[in-house]
């Protein structure tokens, strides 16, 4: 029978995500601040508190390091819990839990353990939150082993690489970027899953690849229209995945367009384009790049109050544009 798609916005394909994990698992369980009758900071999480009830849709104390503890214990002794941050920048207060508990348990105890909870972030700039709750932290998480981290860009793959998660035995990180939440797209209904290892080419292209994470694939698309209207054909690659990162076709778009452009909003310095560039220079497609790598990233500054320079601050479409098009036509 032919599954029926709707259009929803991002954060109700994650709603409606969490609702069908928890109707199929009564492990399943939600922990987060004000996620109960408030619905959560961003409204993702909704009503479900009176579809499931406040044993298994948890508001937490004010306390990152004590709610992300207890949905790591929660997971070792057999439960599947989500737990959302407010903001991703209040990860940096949970830290411990993180980094040396979750991630490592597996590890340490020999297999016996495993720790599988899904963590979720609201992340990103473009809301006037200032530095505090605007950041992109995805890169800080994905320098960690036994995590995996990922940012689903739409309303499909927001919903598909939930679902996927949940199912998955070990922590996973979702960085949701803020803007996207709106966003609507064709969601199936029903179950089904996204790997959280995969990449998705968005456009095909014989010029430059440009492999974009988040809210800049939308961004690094509209750039590539506009360049299509100048005869340059890019090559849109989402990333989707973060740790593990899909080597394989970013080699072979690389091999077959000669230039890569790495979009993202995090921090330029030591971010997701950097580890990108060295997997593509210690590849074969090294080899076959007419041009030099180049690294379109967020300013080496905490994001700005004021909303021009919060725009400043990370890659827009002019920006991509531009540094695209220099590299097509040799400018790089």
């Amino acid at each position: 029978m032919e599954t029926a798609v709707r259009e929803l916005s991002y954060s109700q394909a994650i709603q409606e995500a969490m609702a069908i994990a928890m109707d199929s698992d009564e492990r399943v369980i939600l922990m987060g601040e004000d996620i109960g009758v408030y619905g959560g900071a961003f409204q993702v999480t909704g009503d479900l508190i009176d579809r499931y009830g406040p044993d298994r849709v948890m508001d937490t104390p004010i306390s990152e390091l004590g709610g992300a503890g207890v949905a790591v214990g929660a997971a070792m002794t057999g439960l599947r819990p989500i737990f959302e941050f407010q903001f991703s920048d209040f990860a940096t207060l949970a830290m411990e839990q993180i980094v040396n508990q979750a991630a490592k348990m597996r590890y340490m105890l020999g297999g016996e353990v495993s720790v599988p909870v899904v963590m979720r972030f609201p992340a990103g700039s473009g809301t006037g939150a200032a530095a505090q709750h605007s950041q992109s932290l995805e890169a800080w998480l994905a320098h960690v082993p036994g995590l995996k981290v990922i940012q689903p860009a739409t309303p499909h793959d927001v919903k598909g690489m939930l679902l996927a998660a949940v199912q998955d035995p070990d922590p996973v990180m979702i960085f949701e970027h803020k803007l996207l939440y709106k966003m609507k797209g064709p969601v199936p209904e029903g179950h089904y899953v996204v790997p959280l290892d995969k990449a998705v080419i968005r456009r095909e292209g014989t010029d430059l690849t440009i492999v974009a994470t988040s809210i800049m694939v939308h961004k690094a698309l509209e750039a590539a229209e506009k360049l299509a209207m100048e005869g340059v054909q890019v090559e849109v690659i989402d990333l989707r995945s973060v740790r593990p990162i899909d080597t394989a076709t970013l080699i072979a778009s690389v091999k077959k367009t000669n230039r890569l452009l790495c979009v993202y909003e995090g921090v330029k310095t030591l971010g997701i384009g950097a580890e990108i560039s060295a997997i593509i220079a210690e590849s074969e497609a090294f080899d076959y790049l007419d041009a030099p790598i180049v690294r379109l990233g967020g300013s080496e500054t905490p994001i700005p109050y004021n909303p021009e320079l919060e725009k400043a601050a990370v890659p827009q479409v002019a920006d991509i544009f531009a540094a695209a098009r220099d590299m097509v036509r040799g400018a790089v």
